[in-house]
């Protein structure tokens, strides 16, 4: 059962139980009886291994049996009577009721092996006392399990699927049934991605370990600890050389913990679980059998703890998990991660997902002493001890239940590098739905850059000294040390006015003219000048047909040319012995060799092409390792959901490949009767289209009862009627003598009388009546129906197109007939054929399954790179293709050919003197987009680049370099309460602060809480919900404004222009560097006034200020205006309309 079919049972069975419990509720008994079948099942499967059948099993399997007792409580820790069995439930039928449950919980509790007890006593407690809400009485709390032991009977619980299972429900339950449930209680599942990248991280650190141990103190479902597992299991010797320690605040959590793990085949000699409070219970030392202290001490530690929880710090100082400091009392993040870090040992490793906060929260230079305090001082300690081995910022949106930002932190209890790997993955998702998802690229380029430590990606990782992050106050925001924004487009001056493409933005091309050096020169013509001209007519051919991409694509065929063969030796020869996660690894490496020696290819686009595929792949494999090579000729039963009255009921469509899909064995071995099949259903969807064509060419008229309400199909009976009417209306001498004999014979006419109406009608074509004289009434009319059906209508006439779709829907029914009929064969004549399967046919088959997609999608990829330079040259070429000059012209040509026109036009003599005055308006130019570019040129080069202190263009009787501050020596922050009779302001990204009751929106806010808004003075600035999209809001007005909102002025007013500075924290460059200072995701984000402060401004003299103020504020006049001219000549256009039609 794959997961669609499994969250498609679970829904089914949600909504029948939804009057009953509460659905945040409902996981607790779909999970609990999950868990019962897969023990009670595990017993009857070992008993079978021992020789035991149903019989046996019936007639021994009891409590007053010890011996069997006993042995199932040694192989398998518990013991289940055969009365109790989940089997012996189903077979029950109506005699089965809830005290059945309650029996056999009790008597699992009571049957525990003594040594683990630790493993599964009290694990059903949530289910046991939760079986009386599924009714007022016995009889409905039994119909009620009744319908869940029908839907869980069919729920593999082997651990052969390629997901977790019981991991699965839980997500899914939590975001489909219970997201404010789950979000109060802070019951967040860790997402498979980012489960996989923290197992990826851990399992590289600990691979050369014979024996592993591994913590997650807040478990959850377990996933977290399962995954982990996994990844490490590939590089030990045995699965069960890995410990699980787990432990759980919530029981009904703590009970799934210890479920999830005994269902993924962990012995349960490896699996330490304990339900309490992490933080107020660290792990017990104390060995109740040895009666000594035994601190705890791991190899992994791996969490993700509920975000910024409150708890209680008092009497933690003498903690010694708490050594660097202890967090605050509504942020409980830090108390989580040194919780972590003191039970790791010296050489282990731990990840943990935190809130992004963490790594900017609180005064890591202030306290008493000057260490910090707070958060602060908790990050300066993990700092100077050289704890923080890397930090990953995650993408947004990719947690159920938080929209809240989160990382995952690194760490080591020794380490000797000083130094922490910063990486920001923020970027690196796929857009899945609502969320957004780590791919196995992302995944793989993360964990490679933890495990190498480069010093630099550009825009992904960088690696930063100790000292620069003391420099930065022990601040750890991500965006501090790597700038993952993309680049702001440009535009040049000279280009824009007169042409040419700039050479400065074909250089930013580097990497490909680096790979295909000839190429530049054949694509660009340039001269002495700074700009280049396009050379060719197309750009694609021209690529394309280039020597250097041509012997490019062929490098990488090159490189590939054997490839088949080489994955063939790896999956076809060694399928029944090669380790499947270890083999992955292994044809990952042979890819990435293959790719290092040719330029432009990413090796993690090939791992993303294998990862891909790969998961069809072991999931085949294992199939054929675990049930053998004949597992590859079976088919199963197709199983699908069925609506039969009010319920949904599983029933069997046709088969299924278990291994050989059937449409890859009709495609190769039986492609003669695919094709023929693929024929009919062609036809079928061109009768489609002809149908749907003749019911569009329809006059309106025309159209009636015969047409469905939405005018897409025709509707049979009235269809009939229609065409019969039709038909009826058609007459000749044949057809009136063929009527003519049909009323006689409707007034029971004599032989005779008939015969003599034959005889003297010589224009009916009597012969062509089939039968014997005197003719029979069907007979008659069955050559009446032959004679309408061969009239010919006028073409393109209603009649002929009503006869053309009789015709096509009678030929659509006999098509559909047939290919159902052929459908039917064909899976049938599969079915066999599988079954049938040579071992060497098998081969092919799965060559073509496993190995070919991968090949092709392989072989594709410098396609994509070609494309892609393809796209670049066309846009810098289409950038520039149109001069502001030429745009002039065009413009000009326009308006006198309009003009000219105009002149022919005549009116009332009020419209008359309203079109002279429009052509005299026609001859002043417009220029609002030339202008518009022009002003995002010269604003850019009118204020110095970064590092500099001189623009490139400054106006006369200015000189020297312009001095720099931090805002912190700029500006200062007013909170001005208590002017409740001020008019309140709303922030906006395009006018600054305006006067909220001017806006034309409705803003709900209690008039009674205006006394407590904030002060805003004319030249001041505020920092809104906004600003991280349009900058800060420049005010020209007294009033009031939100209380959440900062409002800041000069320092010393007399020495700036506000007007100046609204230009520069409302600029393009200025929102860039706000991204260092912003937190949190989309509409949720904002900015830190006090990391805002600590931002460096260049900036010129007041009378400069001033001067490139004035400039500007004349731009932005003629733009305003230029764009009422065009908002004029829009209400023109549409009077004009109205006046030149009827």
């Amino acid at each position: 059962m794959n997961k669609q079919q499994l969250a498609n049972k679970i829904w089914e069975s949600a909504n029948r139980m939804r009057s009953k419990i509460e659905a945040n509720e409902y996981k607790d008994y779909i999970l609990g009886f999950i868990f019962y079948k897969f023990l009670s099942d595990k017993e009857v499967d070992r008993l079978k291994k021992d020789g035991y059948g149903e019989d046996d099993i019936q007639e021994y399997v009891h409590e007053n049996n010890p011996e069997v007792v006993a042995y199932c409580q040694q192989e398998l820790g518990y013991f289940i009577a055969y009365d109790n069995l989940f089997s012996t439930w189903l077979a029950k039928g109506n005699s089965f009721t809830v005290d059945n449950v309650r029996t056999a919980l009790s008597a699992f509790n009571r049957l525990i092996s003594e040594t683990q007890k630790k493993v599964f006593s009290k694990i059903f407690n949530t289910l046991e006392t939760g079986l009386s809400k599924l009714g007022d009485s016995t009889s409905s709390q039994t119909k009620s399990i009744s319908e869940l032991i029908q839907l869980i009977k069919d729920i593999p619980t082997d651990g052969k699927q390629d997901y977790d299972v019981l991991g699965f429900i839980y997500e899914y339950l939590i975001s489909n049934f219970a997201a404010n449930a789950g979000k109060k209680a802070g019951e967040f599942y860790t997402p498979h991605e980012v489960s996989q990248l923290m197992s990826e991280i851990v399992a590289h650190h600990l691979k050369d370990r014979e024996k592993i141990e591994i913590y997650d103190p807040t478990s959850g479902s377990g996933s977290l600890l399962i995954t982990i597992g996994k990844s490490v299991a590939k590089y030990t010797k045995s699965k069960d050389d890995i410990m699980y320690y787990a432990q759980e605040l919530k029981e009904n959590t703590y009970n799934l913990t210890r479920m999830n793990l005994v269902m993924r085949g962990i012995k349960p000699d490896n699996i330490f679980t304990r339900c309490g409070d992490t933080l107020e219970q660290d792990w017990p030392m104390y060995d109740d059998v040895t009666q000594e202290y035994n601190p705890l001490y791991l190899d992994a530690v791996v969490s993700n703890p509920p975000y910024s929880q409150r708890w209680d710090p008092k009497h933690k100082d003498t903690d010694p998990r708490y050594r660097y400091g202890i967090a605050p009392k509504g942020k409980a993040d830090y108390a989580f991660l040194l919780h972590d870090l003191y039970h790791l040992k010296p050489d282990g490793i731990m990840t943990i997902v935190l809130p992004h906060g963490v790594l900017f929260r609180g005064d890591a230079l202030g306290g008493p002493d000057g260490q910090g305090e707070g958060e602060g001082k908790i990050r300066r300690n993990l700092i100077e001890n050289n704890n923080i081995e890397a930090i990953i910022g995650l993408p947004a949106n990719i947690f159920f239940g938080t929209g809240i930002p989160t990382i995952i932190m690194v760490l080591r209890q020794k380490r000797e590098e000083s130094d922490v790997l910063f990486i920001d993955a923020s970027k690196e998702f796929t857009k899945v739905g609502k969320t957004n998802k780590l791919m196995a690229s992302d995944i793989k380029r993360i964990v490679d850059a933890v495990a190498t430590r480069p010093q630099k990606i550009e825009k992904f990782t960088r690696l930063v000294s100790k000292e620069e992050i003391r420099r930065n106050g022990y601040n750890l925001n991500i965006p501090r040390y790597i700038d993952s924004s993309e680049a702001l487009e440009t535009w040049d001056i000279y280009a824009t006015m007169f042409g040419g493409i700039p050479n400065h933005e074909i250089d930013l091309l580097a990497s490909y003219w680096s790979a295909f050096p000839q190429l530049r020169g054949s694509l660009f013509a340039s001269d002495e000048t700074p700009y280049s001209q396009l050379a060719v007519q197309n750009v694609k051919e021209a690529i394309e047909g280039n020597n250097d991409v041509q012997a490019f694509v062929a490098a990488h065929q090159a490189a590939f040319a054997d490839f088949d063969a080489y994955l063939d030796g790896e999956l076809i020869e060694k399928m029944m012995e090669l380790n499947i996660s270890q083999t992955e690894d292994t044809i990952t490496q042979n890819i990435f060799g293959r790719i290092a020696p040719l330029p432009l290819l990413d090796k993690y686009q090939a791992y993303q092409l294998l990862d891909n595929q790969w998961a069809g792949v072991a999931t085949d494999l294992e199939i054929v390792q675990t049930e053998g090579f004949a597992a590859t000729k079976q088919v199963d039963p197709n199983m699908v959901i069925k609506k039969k009255g009010d319920k949904e009921e599983e029933v069997q469509n046709g088969w299924v490949g278990h291994v050989i899909p059937f449409e890859l064995v009709q495609t190769t071995l039986l492609r003669e009767d695919y094709d023929a099949l693929k024929t009919k259903e062609a036809r079928l969807d061109e009768i489609a289209a002809e149908l749907t064509e003749i019911i569009d060419s329809i006059d309106e008229g025309d159209r009636g009862e015969f047409l469905n309400d939405d005018n897409t199909t025709f509707v049979a009976k009235e269809f009939a009627a229609k065409l019969a009417e039709i038909y009826g209306d058609v007459s000749s001498p044949e057809l009136d003598g063929l009527q003519e004999y049909l009323e006689l014979l409707d007034a029971k006419a004599g032989k005779a009388e008939k015969i003599h109406y034959i005889n003297t009608h010589p224009e009916v074509n009597w012969a062509n009546v089939e039968g014997n004289s005197p003719y029979t009434k069907g007979k008659v009319q069955a050559y009446v129906k032959v004679l309408r059906a061969a009239y010919i209508f006028p073409e393109d006439s209603f009649e002929s197109k009503i006869v053309r779709a009789d015709k096509l829907m009678t030929e659509e029914k006999t098509v559909k007939k047939e290919t159902r009929k052929m459908s039917e064969a064909l899976h049938l004549k599969t079915k066999e054929t599988i079954e049938g399967l040579s071992d060497e046919q098998v081969l092919d088959l799965l060559r073509l399954k496993w190995i070919a997609p991968l090949c092709a999608s392989l072989r594709a990829m410098p396609d994509a790179v070609v494309a892609g330079l393809e796209k670049a040259v066309q846009a810098l070429a289409d950038k520039y293709a149109m001069t502001y000059v030429e745009l002039d012209k065009q413009i000009q040509e326009a308006e006198a050919a309009l003009a000219d026109m105009m002149g022919d036009l005549t009116s009332n003599k009020y419209d008359m003197k309203g079109l002279v005055q429009f052509e005299n308006l026609l001859s002043e130019k417009n220029k609002l987009h030339g202008i518009q570019i022009i002003k995002s040129c010269v604003i850019e080069k009118m204020f110095p680049k970064s590092g500099a202190k001189i623009p490139e263009i400054r106006f006369k009787g200015f000189e020297g370099n312009w001095e720099c501050k931090s805002a912190s020596e700029l500006f200062t922050a007013f909170v001005d309460k208590g002017h409740p009779e001020l008019p309140v302001l709303s922030a906006t990204q395009d006018a600054g602060m305006v006067v909220r009751d001017g806006i034309g929106k409705s803003v709900f806010h209690d008039r009674a809480n205006e006394v407590g808004y904030k002060r805003v003075m004319p030249g001041q600035f505020v920092i809104h919900l906004r600003s991280f999209q349009g900058g800060f809001a420049h005010s020209s007005i007294e009033g009031i404004t939100s209380p959440a909102y900062t409002v800041f002025g000069f320092k010393e007013p007399e020495r700036h222009n506000d007007y100046y500075w609204k230009y520069v924290l409302t600029s393009k460059r200025f929102i860039k560097r706000l991204e260092t200072v912003t937190y949190g995701i989309r509409d949720g984000r904002s900015i830190s006034y006090e990391e805002f402060l600590t931002l460096n401004f260049v900036f010129p003299s007041k009378e400069e200020q001033t001067k490139i103020c004035t400039f500007l504020r004349y731009l932005d006049t003629i733009l305003s205006l230029r764009q009422q001219e065009l908002d004029k000549l829009q209400s023109i256009k549409k009077a004009l309309l109205e006046k030149m039609f009827v």
